[in-house]
């Protein structure tokens, strides 16, 4: 196998005999594409198409998905059509529902955010009004005192949530700011920023 890939069926170490000599014959091209856009043909299909595809099924879509060329669309692709060979519905649950939830994220249709706020009575509750104003769907609150120098009575208040789309996960954003809330957006990596 070629290791940890989405596109486990298509990382082989050596082709077979059959398909080595059709792509001698028949293939002009061949092109690599990065795991991140393999996952983002898998959500792709699943949610524009409402079709399950393997990593290796969805590579051949991958390759010509702007996000493969640093975000532009492919100049010989332009003003043709293109037909996509879809194969394989051999994808583990689990990992597909981490490629849907993963999507989401990046799409800002996903968020997660740890807000900094003194531990008040209503002080929660004005958050909350902040997130249902910006039509925030909260799906989990988590409170943690700040160690390390805070103030005793500081907490970290973590706050996972879905929007519409990435215009209302910013609104969002944007209001906790004007409100005076200090904050670290969480990326999917775990990272903050």
């Amino acid at each position: 196998g070629g290791g940890s890939t989405l596109a486990e069926g298509i990382a082989v170490k050596y082709p077979g005999e059959l398909g080595k000599w059709a792509v001698e014959n028949f293939v002009d091209d061949v092109r690599i594409v990065n795991e991140a856009v393999i996952e983002s043909a898998i959500a792709l299909l699943l949610d524009a198409e409402k079709t399950v595809v393997e990593g290796a099924g969805a590579s051949g879509l991958a390759t010509v998905l702007p996000a493969a060329f640093g975000g532009k669309p492919r100049a010989e692709f332009a003003g043709k059509k293109v037909g996509i060979i879809l194969t394989g519905g051999n994808i583990d649950p689990r990992l597909l529902a981490n490629v849907i939830l993963g999507n989401l994220a990046r799409t800002g249709k996903l968020g997660r955010i740890a807000i900094r706020i003194t531990d008040e009575v209503g002080q929660l509750g004005k958050i909350i009004d902040i997130f249902t104003e910006c039509r925030a769907n909260i799906i989990e609150i988590a409170h943690q005192r700040i160690f390390g120098g805070a103030l005793a009575k500081d907490l970290a208040t973590e706050i996972e949530y879905e929007v519409r789309d990435a215009s209302g996960g910013e609104l969002l954003v944007e209001r906790l700011l004007d409100a005076g809330y200090s904050f670290d957006r969480v990326l999917v990596s775990g990272e903050r920023r």
